[in-house]
């Protein structure tokens, strides 16, 4: 294939695909809570985070792989990921009766890796970033003349990834804007370079994590810009960088560029398992940060968010939980001035329960600068119902007699 894509290659791999037990058909849900938030017509959630391994990889890699038997010899496959590659690389070579061997960083999730493992892979565990994985993986390739699998840098990729774009015209031909996610590129250039040919006319916005965004330099400079590092909670879409092919395709037939920061991902997160009863990773749920953010208006449209991946982290996920709680004021910090007397402690607490609200910890502080001899501090975390519950408690407090304030205002979700 050459380094050009078109939709006869997006329509050559629809045929390698053609087998349910290698990629199905995912379904799409309307969210009228998401319409209500954004003022959109309508909202089709494009639930890809449901296919096999967790995302949408499984498309590129198997064509790719299945390519690349065709016209060769090859026998082992290599490949470089932190997860969602990873999965489907090792799903496709083992469908197609080849050998896989997936290089991953050593603090990749060991669910990750497992998963990596279970779908017939030979993992290793190399560095302590991607990028010293992929110098790895690509050091194997030379060494045993095998053929590595880009996660994104690959026309090949590029056209597996576009049967996605299919699918989600199929399901809603009359679809004003459709949101993709964006790491290194390839999902988006798949999904732009499809409409391109069904529906020049659809929207095609891409959406980027705030702390890993290189697209918009990118596009500003035309030429691909890389970052040193990433910091953000999406790290399904936290490549750091994206290559000519796709900065190509997305200068072609992307409309429009956004970012989102790690609490407006986290929420969204959220939203999708209370709204939607879905389970979506971060940089699946990006899209719907991006339809709920200013900076994109997708008043009365219809508009079709595509979530590409729920291979959710628990200890992200908890850290997200948190988060949003907090935000919430539905897990509560609160810090008492108090005098360091008998009975304190008992008279606060029995104020917060009556408001029935739950005390997880308690914290007692006496060696802090500000306080004078006989004062302390007593530090309360607290369940409640809401900013409303939240309210009524800290009142109590201080009407009371209590100097009292809220210490859980951190409005940022750090990496795990």
């Amino acid at each position: 294939m050459s380094q050009h894509v078109t939709f006869a290659d997006i329509e050559a791999a629809q045929e390698r695909l053609d087998d349910p037990e290698v990629v199905k058909e995912t379904p799409v849900e309307r969210s009228t809570s998401l319409e209500s938030m954004t003022g959109a017509a309508e909202v089709h959630l494009k639930l890809e985070q449901l296919q096999w391994t967790g995302s949408f990889k499984p498309r590129g890699a198997y064509n790719k792989i299945d390519q690349c038997l065709a016209e060769s010899d090859c026998e082992e496959f290599v490949a470089a990921s932190a997860g969602n590659h990873a999965q489907g690389v090792a799903l496709a070579a083992t469908k197609l009766g080849a050998d896989s061997t997936i290089v991953m960083p050593r603090p990749a999730p060991q669910a990750k890796v497992d998963a990596t493992r279970e779908y017939g892979a030979t993992v290793e565990l190399v560095g302590q970033d991607f990028r010293a994985a992929m110098e790895y993986a690509q050091d194997l390739v030379a060494e045993r003349d095998a053929e590595f699998v880009h996660a994104y840098d690959d026309p090949a990729i590029v056209a597996g990834q576009g049967t996605l774009g299919v699918d989600m015209y199929d399901d809603c031909p009359s679809v004003d804007t459709v949101v993709v996610p964006i790491g290194g590129g390839g999902l988006i250039s798949g999904v732009a370079t499809a409409f391109a040919h069904l529906s020049p006319e659809t929207r095609v916005v891409g959406v980027q994590a705030e702390e890993a965004a290189t697209v918009p330099d990118s596009l500003d400079k035309g030429i691909p810009q890389t970052l040193d590092s990433v910091n953000t909670i999406a790290d399904g879409i936290a490549t750091g960088g994206i290559s000519e092919l796709t900065l190509s395709i997305i200068e072609e037939h992307v409309d429009e560029v956004v970012t989102v920061n790690n609490s407006q991902i986290a929420d969204a997160v959220l939203l999708l398992m209370e709204r939607a009863k879905q389970v979506v990773e971060g940089a699946g749920a990006a899209s719907v940060a991006a339809i709920r953010s200013a900076d994109l208006d997708v008043t009365d449209e219809v508009v079709m968010p595509l979530l590409c991946g729920g291979n959710l982290d628990m200890t992200m996920l908890r850290a997200v939980l948190i988060h949003s709680l907090t935000q919430r004021k539905q897990i509560l910090r609160l810090r008492v001035h108090i005098d360091d007397e008998p009975g304190k402690m008992s008279e606060l607490s029995g104020i917060i329960a009556e408001h029935e609200a739950n005390i997880q910890s308690v914290r007692h502080e006496r060696a802090m600068e500000e306080l004078d001899v006989g004062e302390a501090y007593l530090t309360f975390q607290v369940e409640t119902s809401g900013a409303g519950h939240a309210a009524d408690i800290v009142d109590h407090i201080a009407e009371n007699g209590y100097h009292v304030e809220i210490v859980s205002s951190d409005t940022a979700v750090e990496p795990q």
